[in-house]
């Protein structure tokens, strides 16, 4: 699979609402109505991860998850990182 070229990563998430790249991580933080809310999203998302075995950082607050993506293996994002990202997004428009 293979790291993406910094220069590229701008391009993969001009349809990813509210992700950003930095130091060789994809973030998103997400606001739910409520808790369970966040909970359910989690659980939906970790599902995905499972399947897919690219497996993310998630940070639970109060009505918010804070997303992160990186592959371990090759030490930045790469394009599983980016689908991962998709899949996230078509859980919270599917579902919330």
């Amino acid at each position: 699979m293979g790291l993406i070229q910094e220069k590229n990563i701008q391009d993969c998430l001009l349809d990813l609402k509210g992700w950003s790249y930095s130091k060789g991580f994809l973030k998103k933080t997400v606001s739910f109505d409520s808790y369970m809310d966040s909970i359910r999203f989690v659980n939906l998302f970790a599902k995905e991860a499972e399947k897919s075995n690219h497996h993310p950082d998630l940070k639970i607050g109060y009505c918010r998850i804070d997303i992160t993506l990186t592959s371990h293996d090759y030490g930045g994002v790469t394009h599983s990182c980016i689908n991962m990202a998709k899949k996230a997004e078509d859980i919270l428009s599917d579902s919330f």
